[in-house]
């Protein structure tokens, strides 16, 4: 069981690339590493790294490399993403790909070519490091593909499978068994219309990754210290858990946050916690990851508001309580949690994927479940009698979501 950060530099955010100053790198892990916790996630701006199609910068690359370095001093290991992509409500993307020079991010032969030669470049110069962990393609990529995006990259969800075998391929090609993965944003698990797929992520990469957030409407819909509130990043962890072939696949909670004012700041350390108690309840975790370590400086202008308060660490590098109650949990000794007996059933197709995001049948049936006391997991409908799969689980029971009724305690099975 892994615990971790998303490592925010404290001075300058990720724009700290274009200055990058080796000391403050080591003051923020420093920070980090007396917390507890054992990796941290890194984010290469991919226009600051591949000005040019052409031109991946050497320097830029050896600054990540004494980032991997300074980590390892402090017994940290490093996932590093590659395609930067969106971050923080910003898109990062080279000029090679946008305006005058459109072409898109999935399905262009140049573009594709000049992705692949970027990750299989940062993979190969970490290859060598005992404390690389591996690549994620890129931070919630998925987010370029389909609406709400102003301007997306449309592609179908066959392009989209080729473009993960590929790039996934470079990582591979670059740093061969490492744990190389792939992450999106939950569109993937709740948008009808998203290419990137459920079965794609739980099936492409190494492990499973899911990002967390409660501003999609759960909070704004059942308050902050509601069940499917605390729950939700338990319940991304178990609804990838249906459509993966390996029953025992791992699954990375890999961004969860507390994000003001739905949670606010005095609130935030009870929700870390609830959050944190949840996943933990969760087989086949491989770790938690949170969002972020240092806050966003007030001096940098037009971030959301949330973004500003999100870390662990204030920019002075001072520990919130939500930074004790992280560190608490890697202190505790290592549980195994008891396999997931009930399962809910989940139609596999992919353009119903809004049955299981916040009001939809599958959501609400499923927490109507938590509060009840269960411990549910899921299963795909096209699964729901395979016996060999339940078993393999450790399912023994099968619900649908109409026979999960409403209750004074929250959800009875009929």
């Amino acid at each position: 069981m892994r615990f971790g950060v998303n490592y925010t530099p404290s001075d300058g955010w990720f724009h700290h690339w274009l200055d990058f100053d080796l000391d403050s790198v080591r003051a923020d892990l420093d920070s980090i590493a007396a917390l507890g916790l054992d990796h941290i996630r890194v984010f290469p701006l991919w226009p600051y790294f591949q000005p040019n199609r052409t031109r991946i910068r050497p320097r830029a690359v050896d600054q990540l490399c004494l980032l991997v370095d300074a980590a390892a001093e402090r017994g940290l290991d490093v996932n590093v993403d590659g395609l930067q992509g969106h971050l923080s409500s910003f898109d990062f993307l080279p000029a090679w790909t946008r305006t005058w020079h459109r072409r898109n991010l999935f399905t262009d032969p140049d573009v594709l070519d000049g992705q692949a030669a970027y990750l299989r470049t940062l993979a190969a110069a970490l290859a060598d490091r005992p404390n690389f962990l591996g690549m994620t393609l890129g931070n919630e990529v998925n987010q370029f593909s389909a609406g709400p995006h102003p301007d997306p990259d449309r592609a179908t969800e066959d392009e989209i499978d080729r473009w993960l075998t590929r790039m996934l391929a470079a990582c591979e090609e670059g740093a061969p068994g490492r744990l190389h993965l792939h992450a999106e944003y939950d569109a993937t698990w709740y948008q009808d219309d998203q290419p990137f797929t459920p079965a794609q992520a739980a099936r492409r990469g190494a492990v499973t990754a899911v990002h967390s957030w409660v501003f999609n409407g759960t909070a704004q819909r059942h308050g902050r210290t509601s069940v499917p509130s605390e729950h939700h990043a338990a319940y991304l962890v178990e609804l990838s858990k249906a459509w993966a072939d390996d029953p025992h696949r791992p699954v990375w909670l890999q961004e969860v946050g507390a994000p003001a004012p739905l949670v606010p700041p005095e609130h935030a350390a009870a929700f870390t916690e609830a959050t944190v108690a949840g996943a933990l309840d969760c087989p086949d975790l491989w770790g938690i990851t949170w969002w972020c370590s240092h806050d966003v400086s007030r001096e940098l202008a037009d971030f959301p508001e949330l973004e500003y308060g999100l870390g662990l660490l204030t920019n002075d590098r001072k520990p919130k309580e939500t930074a004790r109650v992280l560190e608490r949990a890697a202190q505790e000794p290592p549980r195994t949690p008891a396999p997931r007996t009930t399962a809910l059933i989940v139609p596999a197709d992919p353009s119903t994927r809004s049955l299981c995001a916040p009001g939809g049948a599958v959501f609400d049936a499923y927490f109507r479940l938590v509060a009840d006391g269960v411990r549910p997991t899921t299963v795909l409908d096209v699964r729901a009698a395979d016996q060999d799969h339940l078993c393999a689980r450790g399912i023994t029971e099968v619900v649908a979501p109409d026979q999960v009724l409403p209750s004074p305690q929250g959800g009875t099975r009929s």
